[in-house]
């Protein structure tokens, strides 16, 4: 019976929700990650007849701002795991957006944009404006603030948590 109780509420869930109406979840990691992939839906249909994916640009844009970094700090700034990271990097390499060259320690990787990343960045950039001036829009300057020193702040436990 219980299972059967389950099954109507999910369904009466599923019926009663539309397109803008979710059913919230009960666990954090599960609600962030629904919301980064609906963001990233987004910016990537901004991004994709530039030919560029959300993950690629936002690595342009720390580059562009940290300017030379090892592949390690990059991977800390985005809480990337390593492995996602490299298959990235390499992508963006061959495009020759991002430049590398060995540091002081051979397993370390240095990393800058190279012209074309400049090029391929400033050139997406008033896509990403668009999208970022319409979402600022729809939450107002204040909700917008909140959820980035949020988003920074929950990062920041998350992480030391993990560790």
């Amino acid at each position: 019976m219980r299972i059967f109780l389950k099954r109507i509420k999910c369904i009466y869930i599923y019926y009663a929700m539309d397109r803008f109406s979710l059913p919230s979840l009960d666990c954090m990691c599960g609600g962030l990650r629904r919301t980064a992939r609906a963001l990233t839906q987004l910016y990537e249909k901004t991004l994709r007849p530039l030919g560029l994916r959300a993950s690629q640009f936002t690595i342009l844009q720390v580059l562009a701002r940290a300017g030379e970094i090892s592949q390690g700090q990059l991977g800390g700034i985005l809480a990337m795991d390593s492995t996602t990271l490299t298959r990235t990097l390499k992508i963006m390499r061959q495009q020759g957006w991002i430049a590398e060259r060995r540091g002081q320690d051979r397993r370390e990787r240095l990393l800058r944009l190279a012209k074309p990343g400049e090029a391929v960045l400033k050139r997406a950039a008033p896509a990403w404006e668009k999208v970022q001036a319409r979402l600022l829009r729809q939450l107002g300057q204040q909700r917008w603030d909140n959820l980035a020193n949020w988003s920074d702040e929950l990062t920041g436990v998350a992480l030391k948590e993990a560790s």
